[in-house]
């Protein structure tokens, strides 16, 4: 080989190296541009991401769940909508008074196998017993024993609200740990829903202005037309919020709205891709609006959480509104069906019976039967007339029974506290003639005690035994097979946006 044709080898294996280089520490450049790109975005949304004080959490909560065979964890997540006034949010329909109220809250089970999920809505008007809550100066309220499950994020009446005391509302209602607990006012919700591109929404009937407000005093121009479209902003508010104009107007029909508008939001971000490159969009929007326990306080750890439902199938998604009934102008939960549910959340088991393994539960006839985990009988206490006394020092217990009464048909005349606190066992005392009668009541309360009185009437004094139960004389017995239809019959997240949309 030539001088010259080595030279020009030489030349070109020199430039073919120098190119390789560049090309090695442009590649490097750019993969740390973007590594810290990708860093300085985590760092805003954490700027973005509020938390709230775990202090204002119950000491005495439920225990966390256990791991399956397999090592995997169930989760559950609150979430909650709310309306405060503050910011933005007061332009985007808030209202003009100050304070936070929760029109909307989802407690989300997403199984240990993390493929199935179940997300189960809470009436805002139900009657529930609200524990004591943590208020701003760190004092703590007294119970209550009925009261409206809404209020408990205005306890302390803050912009803010009080999530901690939803949570200790919700895990009293259920017995069930909350892992996590998300609120989302209304300026976060219409930046989420422009961070995917719209939502597909469907509605049975054309919607009005006066039908969002009905203060306005006539029908107004339409907000919506009948059908599917898809909406995003303010349209996306304004959906999930109206009541009026639809089926009998109760928040009843709008909780099914908001259910099928979640399935659609999930829908279309599975479409894009459950991935961090499309998943921060929406956290960037989030953020801003939204307030975190302290263990889900970092976009990381919220974008994680979002990876790891990536493998849930749509149609394993289910909503459905936990077992409720009218009493008066509020709602109250029917039992044992509500009690069934949470015991079938507990145990892992989904809706039509199975556990996340894919094995059938066991069915009735496979099982011993239970003794001291019985579940009260079904009885017909129509024309009964019972009052209800508490024998502990417990709170919250004459609430409780008398809604079992009541959805069995058992008119409560009267709840008070019992002369003495001390009953070791609930009684129902009866006057001349009425056995008959006090035996239904003793039905629904397994291991009560009957005893024959001189004086007219039927009176139920709850004992130890029905406080030890969380409002049960007995703890609920594990789900056998499928639940009852008020809890199978969910709607799944791939079901038509138009389907189940009214209520009445």
């Amino acid at each position: 080989m030539s001088a010259r044709r080595a030279g020009a080898h030489s030349t070109g294996a020199g430039r073919g190296r120098r190119i390789r280089r560049i090309a090695l520490w442009t590649t490097a450049g750019v993969a740390a541009l973007s590594v810290t790109a990708g860093g300085l975005v985590y760092y805003r949304l954490n700027g973005n991401l509020s938390t709230f004080d775990s202090s204002g959490v119950s000491k005495d909560r439920p225990d966390a769940a256990g791991a399956d065979a397999q090592g995997r964890v169930p989760v559950n997540l609150l979430l909650i909508g709310s309306d405060s006034r503050a910011g933005a949010n007061k332009d985007l329909g808030g209202g003009q008074d100050g304070g936070a109220r929760s029109d909307t809250a989802i407690l989300l089970h997403v199984y240990a196998d993390h493929k199935h999920a179940v997300g189960v809505s809470v009436p805002r008007d139900s009657l529930v017993a609200v524990p004591p809550c943590m208020l701003p100066n760190k004092t703590w309220t007294k119970p209550q024993a009925s009261a409206m499950f809404n209020s408990a994020f205005s306890v302390g009446d803050t912009d803010q609200g009080n999530p901690a005391c939803t949570q200790n509302t919700v895990e009293k209602l259920t017995g069930l740990r909350v892992d996590h607990t998300m609120v989302i006012n209304f300026q976060g919700f219409a930046d989420m829903t422009k961070a995917v591109g719209g939502v597909d929404v469907c509605l049975p009937k054309p919607v009005y202005e006066g039908d969002l407000d009905p203060n306005l005093g006539h029908r107004g121009k339409v907000l919506f037309n009948q059908g599917h479209q898809k909406i995003s902003g303010q349209a996306a508010l304004d959906y999930v919020r109206i009541r009026h104009g639809l089926g009998d107007g109760s928040d009843i029909g709008r909780t099914k709205r908001q259910q099928a508008f979640l399935s659609s939001l999930i829908k279309e971000v599975k479409a894009q891709g459950m991935n961090p490159v499309t998943l921060l969009p929406l956290a960037d929007a989030l953020t801003k609006s939204l307030t975190v326990d302290e263990g889900l306080g970092s976009a990381q750890k919220l974008v994680d959480f979002a990876m790891s439902l990536k493998d849930i199938d749509l149609h394993d998604i289910k909503f459905l509104t936990v077992p409720w009934r009218y009493q008066g102008e509020r709602v109250a939960l029917v039992h044992p069906d509500a009690d069934q549910l949470w015991a079938a959340l507990k145990a892992d088991r989904t809706l039509d019976g199975q556990d996340t393994a894919g094995a059938a539960a066991p069915t009735p006839s496979a099982t011993a039967a239970p003794t001291t985990s019985q579940a009260p009988a079904k009885v017909d206490g129509t024309g009964v007339r019972v009052t209800v006394y508490n024998g502990t020092d417990a709170a919250g217990l004459t609430a409780r029974a008398a809604e079992a009464l009541e959805a069995s048909g058992f008119t409560v005349a009267g709840r008070a506290n019992a002369a003495s606190r001390t009953h070791a066992t609930t009684l129902v005392e009866y006057g001349p003639g009425e056995k008959a009668k006090a035996e239904k009541v003793a039905a629904l309360f397994p291991g009560a005690t009957l005893q024959a009185g001189s004086r007219a009437g039927i009176n139920l004094t709850l004992g130890a035994d029905y406080a030890a139960g969380n409002g049960t004389t007995a703890a609920p017995p594990l789900p056998t097979g499928p639940l009852p239809t008020s809890v199978s019959q969910a709607r799944s997240a791939d079901d038509d946006a138009c389907a189940d949309l009214t209520y009445g």
